[in-house]
């Protein structure tokens, strides 16, 4: 086996989020479904992003925000990701090496903008994304590291960017390089609507290549078709070696073969913002997986870090994870 340099190696949509507040009849006028994710191209961008309040901007993505969160937590990461040769893509590439990560995947030139996703956060602390992925979803499997992969006990792949085709074939790729080297392949569902999109087709992705499955409750039941939860949940079970289920204010389930272990939520005095809440789930779960802790613990820290991020304003977290996890007795 390569010698293990990271924890994880995330691949992922790399764009850069912009979140600000706004009021449910913004949505209405705007024709935006609550708490929903949307893709949009950039004529619509440009005027949305207009038409928003003022908010923060800060470089995201589903998977990059769980680079980050691994970061924060003293793990050792690494991404792959696509933005373009121009502003925001510097600034992603910046953003992603100032956290500690490795992130060396050639930018595009002459395509598509960075990408970036615009989220509106109502009172409640549901957040609505537009998202424009410009260079994001333009990964092949040309920019597969594989020493990058081989290195990494986990490899985290982010279901958002399995629209396009070529990087669905970059999953392929990555998931056979992570298991020709003896490492473990990890895939989050992200979102409802890529289940819907896709299920046949990750279904089989997930049997053929993963490991590790993360979902909330939501993108389980669409991922089966299913309106139970335990019903659904066994039907995971026996896909894959390991999943977590996250179930908001209800904690999370975590399986494995026999062992099932439900995990608490960690309490919020208020929530303030749910965007990267999945994200930084899967941080503190995976960095604990990848350290060969136990499963309740991993699913502990995972907890954590959600509970982190959904107090304040934006995906990424504010304090040390591993501050925050020493803590609590948990690394």
């Amino acid at each position: 086996m390569t010698q293990t340099r990271f924890d994880l190696c995330a691949v992922g949509n790399a764009i850069v989020d912009v979140i600000a507040p706004c009021d449910d009849a913004f949505l209405t006028r705007e024709g935006l479904a609550k708490g929903g994710m949307m893709l949009i191209d950039e004529a619509r961008a440009v005027s949305l992003y207009g038409a928003m309040a003022a908010g923060i901007e800060a470089s995201g993505g589903s998977a990059g925000n769980t680079v980050a969160g691994a970061a924060s937590f003293g793990g050792r990461a690494a991404y792959i990701g696509k933005v373009a040769e121009d502003q925001l893509g510097e600034v992603y590439r910046r953003d992603m090496q100032d956290i500690g990560a490795v992130f060396d995947t050639l930018g595009l030139f002459g395509g598509a903008a960075t990408g970036r996703s615009l989220i509106n956060v109502t009172d409640d602390g549901q957040r609505t994304m537009s998202t424009f992925l410009g260079a994001a979803n333009q990964l092949t499997p040309d920019d597969i590291d594989a020493e990058l992969v081989g290195a990494s006990e986990i490899l985290y792949l982010e279901g958002y960017l399995f629209d396009p085709a070529d990087a669905r074939d970059a999953f392929v790729r990555a998931a056979e390089v992570a298991h020709a080297a003896g490492r473990r392949v990890a895939v989050t569902l992200s979102d409802t609507f890529v289940v819907d999109r896709w299920r046949t087709e990750l279904r089989g992705f997930i049997e053929a290549s993963c490991d590790i499955v993360l979902a909330n409750e939501a993108e389980l039941l669409s991922l089966f078709e299913e309106t139970d939860f335990e019903a659904a949940l066994a039907k995971l079970g026996p896909m894959v070696e390991t999943a977590a289920v996250t179930r908001s204010e209800k904690g999370s389930v975590v399986i494995q073969g026999d062992q099932r272990v439900e995990v608490a939520a960690y309490p919020v005095d208020r929530v303030i913002d749910t965007t990267g809440a999945g994200d930084q789930y899967a941080a503190g779960f995976l960095l604990g997986l990848a350290r060969r802790l136990p499963l309740e613990t991993c699913g502990r820290l995972g907890s954590l870090a959600a509970a982190e991020v959904i107090a304040h304003w934006g995906p990424r977290p504010q304090v040390s994870l591993r501050s925050l996890a020493e803590a609590e007795g948990l690394i």
